[in-house]
């Protein structure tokens, strides 16, 4: 075995948080065209984000953290945000802009604080506490932000300020997307401005029927357990209503039937009025509802139903400038998520549609593929009809305004942002990443019935060099593929591992994003179904690689992978000979409403769904070196799960491992655990599967 050539690069992916430290992000295009703001920390190393602005062909910044704020935590609710959103940076982590995109506010540390694009210094807004996720009104006049689950609202000009909704009990927020919102339904908001700046859409929540979770820090025994709110399938949801709060304080109730439709789905406030979409438990039927702001009452745009589950797409509903409207539905008579225009499709059979970006005018910017692997970004328009603004391989997305179009890209050659004018690149946002110092070499495999994967083999290895031992690293589960034409983290970390002597496979198998129908395969059993892929992924591999050793095969992955890599060892110890689970779901009944009822059901009615796409239950069955990882301040995919399944074991007798992560919640965001991890991670895989010796210390 040759030298490994990348011996930092456990250390380089922790410092530069996956290699996205660095890259522009959280792109806004003013409606002219002039002006792009956006995002970007200092360099590939360094963690806080600026706000910057792109104009006349140059870039500038417009606020540097390091100079507003001496200090001061970020509230609880604003830490929970960023881990809702995956947020790996710290600083001015969102943003929000006026209509005309020349003023921009944004929360640091509880503070509020506004730039003008014109060149002048940020200054502070007086808040009546510390403020979670500000939205200034659409004419710059006003910012709505929540502070101890109240909302509030300032002028921005002299920052005099106003209560607008105050919570009636401890479990009720005004203004804050409930968990499951925020987790499963990627709503990650609470309010919305009308577009004259009277009055906002206001989302009440009264978790007071929710199951309560108490999270403590076994590493700080004097810390209090934090208490959350966590609702579990077959339990009791948050009881979320809307309702329409002027500036001088008036509030009307949006009204639907809750009961029916207990999911708040999406929310927007356009020049037609409200529209939502709101979603029956079953979430097999959606409905797309018009509000009158002044009384309240609803009335049916649309009714989408599915047998299995309607999808929520991001962007839809929306409506164009005429009032038409916009969705993304099943079309299963060419199984195909389609854009329809008041009820009509308009993209065509095949291509499907994943997320719509923007509608100016009459134009709609969306993001389609018809390979499930891509994802380019589209537009339609009526007459000129659909048509692809990408066609590099690879995943892309858009912001627009005017004749500008701003494409964040990631390729095989790795991320680029580029200003586009008139359809043509004008400049690339300057990215500071750093390069990896690695270069992903996948072999592309298609596989039985649709399965898709990547071989990465050791640069040094030439076919008939002599067998290597498998890893694989799959994810598997709904709302991922990693079997792409991109060069992100995963392709690297991938990479690593095989010019480690490994021959690293990543399988995308059913459930993973695709055709409506694809997406549907493993309804019902979560378990043994993406387990089967696996193996149906490794035995093709195999068939046309035949320097792949089969009797030493490990399986590692995170989240929905950790549960895939310990459902392997479990199920098929004959296929699977080593396994890492990080942060894995052992227990389905441990998991929330929205996400594991759209695949499983209630678990009152369907409780077999959950016992065979659950862990527990199975310990009496493992044979195999099976290693745990879990942050025991994981909110999301709780610590409990992995306890649980490591006290099953060791009743059965059943050696296994269980590294504990103390303050790590379903990241790991320190840099040196996060390091020392994949050292850990290689150091388990070489001794279980007798991978030789490493080649350097």
């Amino acid at each position: 075995m040759n030298a490994n050539p990348t011996p930092e690069f456990p250390r380089h992916l922790a410092r530069t948080r996956k290699f996205t430290l660095g890259l522009p992000h959280g792109v806004t295009v003013s409606p002219d065209g002039e002006r792009v703001l956006f995002l970007r920390t200092g360099s590939g190393t360094d963690p806080v984000a600026r706000l910057w602005l792109y104009e006349g062909d140059a870039e500038r910044e417009l606020a540097d953290p390091g100079g507003l704020v001496p200090g001061g935590a970020d509230p609880v609710a604003e830490r929970v945000r960023r881990e809702r959103a995956r947020t790996r940076t710290t600083g001015v982590t969102s943003y929000t802009t006026d209509a005309a995109v020349r003023l921009a506010v944004f929360a640091l540390g509880g503070e509020l604080w506004a730039v003008r694009t014109d060149g002048s210094a940020p200054f502070r807004v007086p808040a009546a506490g510390a403020a979670v996720d500000p939205r200034l009104s659409p004419d710059g006049t006003h910012v709505a932000y929540v502070t101890g689950g109240a909302l509030h609202v300032a002028a921005v000009a002299d920052g005099a300020g106003r209560l607008l909704a105050a919570p009636e009990g401890p479990d009720v927020t005004y203004g804050l997307p409930e968990h499951v919102a925020a987790e499963s339904m990627h709503r990650d908001r609470g309010h919305w401005w009308a577009p004259d700046g009277g009055a906002l859409l206001v989302a009440r929540v009264d978790e007071s029927g929710v199951r309560r979770w108490h999270l403590s820090d076994p590493a700080d025994p004097a810390a209090e357990p934090r208490t959350v709110r966590y609702p579990v399938a077959g339990t009791a949801n948050a009881d979320v209503s809307l309702h329409v709060v002027t500036l001088d304080g008036r509030r009307t109730e949006v009204r639907w039937d809750r009961a029916a439709y207990e999911y708040l789905a999406t929310v927007r406030w356009d020049a037609h009025g409200p529209l939502l979409g709101v979603q029956s438990r079953d979430q097999r039927t959606l409905l797309t509802l018009a509000a009158d702001p002044d009384t309240g009452a609803t009335r049916v745009l649309a009714e989408t139903r599915d047998a299995h589950w309607t999808r929520l797409v991001p962007g839809t509903p929306a409506r164009t400038a005429s009032g038409a409207l916009l969705q993304v539905e099943n079309d299963t008579a060419t199984d195909t998520y389609r854009l329809l225009r008041d009820g009509e499709p308009v993209s065509p059979a095949g291509l499907q549609v994943r997320a719509v970006l923007g509608v100016a005018g009459e134009r709609v910017l969306f993001t389609a593929a018809e390979d499930p692997a891509e994802r380019h970004v589209w537009s339609y328009e009526p007459g000129p009809g659909c048509a692809p603004l990408t066609e590099e391989q690879g995943h892309h997305t858009a912001a627009a305004g005017g004749g500008t179009t701003v494409l964040e890209s990631v390729t095989p050659a790795g991320p680029a942002t580029w200003v586009l004018a008139a359809g043509r690149p004008a400049a690339a946002l300057a990215s500071r990443a750093e390069e990896p110092g690695i270069r992903p070499r996948p072999q592309r495999l298609d596989g039985p019935e649709g399965l898709r994967s990547d071989l990465f083999l050791p640069s040094w290895h030439s076919p008939g060099d002599g067998p290597l031992p498998v890893l694989c690293n799959p994810y598997g589960g709904p709302g991922l593929r990693l079997a792409v034409p991109a060069r992100g983290w995963w392709t690297l970390v991938s990479q690593w591992f095989a010019e480690q002597g490994f021959a690293v496979l990543v399988t995308d198998g059913r459930a993973t994003p695709g055709a409506p129908s694809w997406e549907r395969l493993n309804t019902g059993d979560k378990r043994d179904k993406a387990v089967a892929d696996q193996v149906r992924g490794l035995q093709a591999a195999a068939a046309g690689n035949p320097d792949l050793d089969l009797d030493r095969v490990g399986i590692r992955g995170w989240s929905f992978g950790g549960f895939l890599a310990a459902a392997a060892v479990l199920t098929r110890p004959d296929v699977f000979h080593a396994a890492i689970a990080g942060a894995p779901v052992t227990d389905a009944r441990l998991y929330d409403t929205h996400y594991q009822e759209r695949f499983l059901g209630h678990p009152e009615k369907y409780p077999e769904n959950y016992d065979r796409s659950s862990l527990v239950g199975l310990g009496d069955r493992l044979r195999r070196p099976l290693l745990f990882v879990h942050g025991l301040a994981d909110d999301n995919v709780v610590a409990a799960h992995t306890l649980r399944l490591s006290g099953e074991l060791l009743a059965a007798g059943k050696p296994h491992s269980v590294l504990p992560v103390p303050g790590a919640s379903h990241m790991i965001s320190d840099d040196a655990i996060a390091e020392n991890l994949l050292w850990l991670e290689l150091e388990f895989l070489r001794r279980e599967l007798n991978a030789g010796p490493p080649a350097y210390v």
